[in-house]
């Protein structure tokens, strides 16, 4: 293992202890777990990767994504070949597998994630005639849950030019629904994690890395509200408050080579880093 500084070991701390608490309250955010079994790894910490991996494994298994479940607890066995507990879980996944598919989350769906195991085409979906910023799910999620009237969507739903870039940073949606006194942001939060499956993070506690955001095109960030906020080895995280804006998946995919993994956070403190980034 390479040798950390205080300052990497520091860091690495401070991630354990922020996605220890999502994914306590989000057993089934792997993305999140995977995170967080990185950063044990770094660290060294060798019983935590392992109850790490397999609280990822049992987090395939409730999403019904058996296969990469399987994955999972096999490299488990290939370090602790008589770890009874994971030659437990295979045989119960191995009994189901014939008999259960479960379909994408919506949260496969807004991000661009790898479905069972599988990599998402891209192509396939771009067969439509307006760009997909997430305007129809937002406006299922929250007329169809009866938190505002399509008449209050309608009125604080904006969809940004694409002819040239962006004048100043888009106001997320549920920021101008608290600007209106419609609904909270709390609340549409809570709706939006509810629907998405996505983890909050809250950006004021978490020491943002700015030089990364400025590493993206500002324009993408400027005009969809992302935030790019801190990486750990090949994965981005980012930050939004739209979680179903495949638009913005696809322009922020593009702009790296890197894995992205999205997060809710207040729009705020979104705004806030984003003008702090890019001023």
């Amino acid at each position: 293992m390479a040798t950390l500084t205080q300052s990497e070991e520091s860091q690495l701390a401070q991630t354990i202890e922020m996605f220890e608490v999502i994914t306590q309250s989000q057993p089934q955010d792997y993305q999140s777990l995977e995170i967080l079994k990185e950063a044990y790894s770094k660290l060294g910490r060798e019983k935590e990767v392992i109850g790490t991996s397999k609280r990822i494994a049992q987090a395939y298994v409730q999403l019904g994504q058996l296969s990469s479940a399987i994955l999972e607890y096999e490299t488990i066995l290939q370090r602790f070949p008589d770890d009874v507990d994971v030659q437990k879980a295979l045989k119960e996944i191995e009994n189901k597998a014939n008999n259960f598919a479960a379909p994408p989350t919506i949260q496969d769906l807004a991000t661009g994630k790898p479905i069972n195991g599988h990599a998402r085409n891209g192509k396939a979906e771009k067969n439509q005639a307006e760009v997909d910023d997430g305007r129809q799910t937002m406006r299922k999620v929250f007329v169809d849950s009866k938190l505002i009237s399509a008449g209050d969507f309608d009125l604080c739903w904006s969809t940004p030019d694409l002819s040239g870039p962006p004048i100043g940073i888009s106001d997320p949606f549920i920021q101008v629904l608290a600007d209106k006194g419609i609904v909270l942001p709390e609340r549409s939060l809570k709706l939006l994690a509810e629907k998405s499956r996505l983890a909050f993070l809250p950006l004021e506690k978490y020491d943002v890395d700015l030089e990364l955001a400025r590493s993206f095109p500002p324009d993408i960030c400027r005009r969809w509200c992302v935030l790019p906020f801190d990486r750990m080895s090949k994965t981005v995280f980012i930050a939004t408050a739209n979680p179903f804006n495949r638009q913005a998946a696809k322009e922020m995919a593009e702009a790296t080579k890197n894995r992205l993994a999205w997060y809710l956070t207040t729009p705020t403190e979104l705004v806030s880093n984003i003008r702090k980034a890019f001023r």
